[in-house]
């Protein structure tokens, strides 16, 4: 299989450059007149992925909000999972886990290897454990052409007490995240990958950062839409990084719903504001 940053490349250049979050919180249920519960959940869910999977190149469930309705919730994920690929989205499971040893193994083997049927694309992950923690999920996600994008400036007001801490070496914390995956990439870059596969996430809200979001990988940008951050914002935050920024939405999208049209057209807006700020960056590079 090709890897995940090959695949990401082709999908953007086809669908343009957005990944549509399925989040299912209790209030969006409600909005779509679907009861907080398990057959609530799929309908939601699945009508997300018939809406959006063959419009975003990234479809980003959020495990937690399946996980609330336990074996029943995990089952619907797996069946969004399958659809979403079915569609031909790539499938970026939002678990952010981060632990060490044995047990990262065990969750690097839950969402990375095909064999499990919670195999995504790509998963989150955070290496506030430090990075080397991350070593089962880089190395299994590698093996299978799996991608893996690494928490690194998060838009949440928490974030910089750690983030923007300074090492002993007189790098922030999130500076020293941000070379390590920009190491991680320096191989499949070498050997001619249009993108690396291992990513970061930075919050389209965090501003000008000061850092060298240049890593080699995509930049996942949440925050579009209901947390704050617009278009263009991107431009602020990523500057000459932009064309490798995948921005997130899931609220501004799937308030739309839950009509079929009604949810595809609000990505189709966003994709296209995306493209029209990237051309405008083009022209004044």
């Amino acid at each position: 299989m090709a890897s995940f940053g090959r695949r990401l490349h082709a999908a953007m250049a086809a669908r343009g450059q957005f990944c549509a979050g399925i989040d299912p919180h209790p209030g969006l249920l409600t909005a779509w007149g679907l009861d907080d519960d398990a057959a609530g959940l799929e309908r939601f869910a699945r009508t997300a992925v018939e809406a959006l999977g063959e419009t975003v190149a990234l479809l980003k469930p959020q495990s937690a909000f399946f996980e609330r309705h336990g074996s029943r919730g995990v089952a619907v994920l797996e069946r969004v999972i399958a659809d979403a690929k079915a569609a031909g989205a790539l499938v970026l499971l939002d678990v952010k886990r981060g632990d060490i040893g044995s047990t990262m193994q065990a969750y690097a083997d839950a969402y990375c290897d095909p064999a499990s049927p919670l195999c995504a694309d790509a998963v989150t992950v955070s290496p506030y454990l430090g990075f080397e923690s991350l070593r089962p999920v880089l190395d299994t996600a590698a093996v299978h052409g799996n991608g893996v994008f690494v928490l690194a400036l998060t838009s949440n007001p928490e974030g910089p007490e750690v983030q923007h801490a300074t090492t002993a070496g007189g790098r922030t914390v999130a500076g020293t995240m941000l070379a390590h995956v920009r190491a991680a990439n320096a191989a499949a870059l070498a050997a001619g990958d249009p993108l690396g596969s291992v990513g970061v996430v930075v919050g389209a809200t965090t501003g000008a950062t000061g850092e060298d979001l240049a890593v080699g990988g995509p930049l996942l940008a949440p925050g579009i839409g209901a947390q704050g951050g617009t278009v263009e914002d991107l431009a602020t935050v990523f500057g000459a990084a932009l064309p490798q920024v995948v921005p997130a939405a899931s609220r501004e999208v799937l308030g739309a719903g839950p009509a079929l049209d009604a949810l595809r057209a609000a990505a189709v807006r966003t994709i296209e504001d995306v493209r029209d700020l990237l051309f405008r960056a083009s022209i004044q590079a």
